[in-house]
């Protein structure tokens, strides 16, 4: 071999037969280094369309290709692309060092997204030394890519939740693969066509082998879920997190109303008491234990609503459905027989879904991997400072979450 620059970079930049390089140029007060490639001649090409071999018929314009630096000196690839004609058509053979029509090479495109991954697009701004504008569309060619690739296929077990975008009540819904932990639809609003313009992509057939469908209770996701998956009623499974919540702010409640009724007293027992009624009770630091004990020997109204919520966690426990409707009848006689308004109204409330809430018995699956990804993209949004583009924010909920593969591979001639 050689000891040339052409045949340094050559090696350096893996350039394999039919092209070579022919010339290099070292630009030093510009710190920059462009490489030029020409192929062999009187060869034939694959047609990218039929894959049956042509002669050239002629060449495109010169194009470059930014590649990572090399010594600190921006690099930048040049080269004429050889054209086929193909019945009656010409058609433009790819560079096996680039993807597509990208201006990067497959290396550099590969590191800005291993960047893009790490922080946000100001922050690789920065280490790359590329455009914003430029790094999005790395974001967006990286996105479709990976979408591409990724095959169409409904998930057995998915998860629903909603996230918002920005102030005034603006929200995304997000459709999750519970079981892969990935995000895969992204949808303005949180209204019942939102989720819907997800299902429709899919048959009959293929909404049929959903299995469970874990949510909230927000109607307009329930109407969704109901008008496309068959036998929803026995699919639909009510997170047990937001089940919970109902209770435990119930519990809150009223202990706020007894609080001020005490206060008016001047009785201020349950002063600083709130996380005491809210933790769960092997959660109660060790600490507070003695203080917490006295409170519920006190007989207090919240001490009731805190032992009705306590006794409920018991529900997702039990080995069988039918376990479980023993148990929620139990609980729902002695909640609405405890003279607590507040406890009464989210027991009728769990009462009006039960069915969903008890689904939980039979498919065992929660929204936990939602409130995992949420608080990524949580993260990914105060990063970037916020986003003022909606389609931008949706783009990278898909980079970051939706188990993509984002990354291009060289097309090996």
């Amino acid at each position: 071999m050689s000891n040339t620059p052409e045949s340094f970079y050559e090696e350096l930049l893996d350039i394999r037969l039919p092209w070579r390089v022919v010339r290099v140029v070292l630009n030093k007060p510009e710190l920059r280094v462009d490489v030029y490639l020409e192929h062999h001649e009187r060869m034939k090409w694959k047609c990218p369309r039929c894959g049956q071999e042509h002669g050239i018929y002629d060449h495109t314009p010169e194009r470059v290709w930014q590649h990572r630096d090399s010594c600190e000196y921006e690099t930048y690839l040049h080269a004429r692309l050889p054209r086929v004609a193909c019945n009656g058509e010409y058609r433009e053979l790819q560079a096996p060092w680039a993807d597509g029509n990208s201006r990067f090479t497959v290396a550099q495109e590969r590191r800005c997204i291993a960047t893009l991954l790490e922080c946000d697009v100001t922050g690789a701004r920065r280490l790359t030394g590329l455009g914003w504008g430029t790094l999005w569309l790395i974001v967006e060619r990286a996105v479709t890519r990976g979408q591409k690739r990724k095959v169409r296929a409904l998930p057995e077990h998915i998860g629903v939740d909603e996230k918002a975008f920005g102030k005034f009540h603006r929200y995304e819904t997000l459709v999750y693969d519970i079981e892969q932990s990935t995000v895969e639809y992204v949808a303005d609003e949180r209204t019942r066509e939102s989720l819907s313009s997800y299902f429709k992509q899919f048959t009959v057939a293929e909404l049929a082998s959903v299995k469970a469908v874990a949510l909230d209770m927000w109607e307009p996701y329930i109407q969704a879920v109901t008008a496309y998956i068959p036998d929803a009623a026995q699919k639909l499974v009510f997170d047990r997190f937001h089940a919970l919540k109902y209770v435990t702010e119930a519990v809150d409640k009223t202990r706020r109303g007894e609080h001020k009724e005490l206060s008016e007293k001047n009785v201020a027992v349950l002063a600083g008491s709130r996380y005491l009624w809210l933790w769960n009770a092997e959660n109660i630091p060790e600490q507070r234990r003695e203080e917490f004990e006295a409170l519920k020997a006190l007989n207090l109204k919240v001490g009731r609503a805190w032992s009705l919520k306590e006794s409920l966690r018991a529900l997702w426990s039990q080995s069988t459905l039918e376990d479980a409707r023993k148990f929620f009848k139990r609980w729902y006689f002695w909640a609405t027989h405890s003279r607590l308004p507040a406890m009464i109204k989210a027991a009728k409330t769990l009462h009006t879904h039960a069915t969903g809430v008890l689904n939980f018995v039979v498919h065992r699956i929660t929204n936990a991997c939602a409130e995992g990804l949420n608080s990524k993209i949580e993260m990914v949004k105060k990063m970037a400072c916020g986003f003022r583009n909606r389609e931008h924010y949706k783009m990278m909920i898909y980079f970051h979450c939706g188990g993509l593969d984002l990354y291009p591979t060289a097309q090996l001639p």
